[in-house]
């Protein structure tokens, strides 16, 4: 079973958003307000995946980046749920973290918003120096 690995790591939760493909409730998560510099890693395997300068506040209810840290991860066409999406997944793991979105013109650079659940990242904030 994929992930199997990490579970004793990760609360059954994080687990099952990672590994199981769930999605947590909007609005739920820890990091959908955290705007604070650092970064954020997968919650199973560690990778670090965004950066803080690229998160925004899309009022979705989940964390939003509008890029990643080139090569950290992988994407593949969804049609689950009856609508064409784009699953973002750990490239080291490849544990679920989210969908990507593009062209909801949201004022960013790229036009893009990785819609990624709270479960599936660990926020280290920077230290100052």
């Amino acid at each position: 079973m994929a992930g199997e690995e990490y579970k004793a790591k990760l609360t059954s939760e994080q687990y099952d958003v990672l590994f199981n493909k769930a999605t947590e409730a909007p609005f739920s998560g820890e990091y959908d307000s955290t705007f604070e510099n650092g970064s954020y890693s997968c919650a199973a395997c560690g990778t670090v995946l965004f950066e803080s300068g690229k998160k925004f506040d899309a009022h979705c209810g989940w964390p939003s980046f509008y890029d990643a840290i080139p090569g950290r991860v992988i994407f593949t066409d969804d049609s689950s749920m009856g609508m064409k999406r784009t699953e973002v997944t750990c490239s080291h793991c490849g544990g679920h973290l989210g969908h990507l979105f593009e062209g909801e013109r949201f004022d960013t650079p790229t036009d893009l918003r990785y819609c990624i659940n709270s479960l599936s990242l660990k926020f280290t904030p920077e230290t100052a120096k």
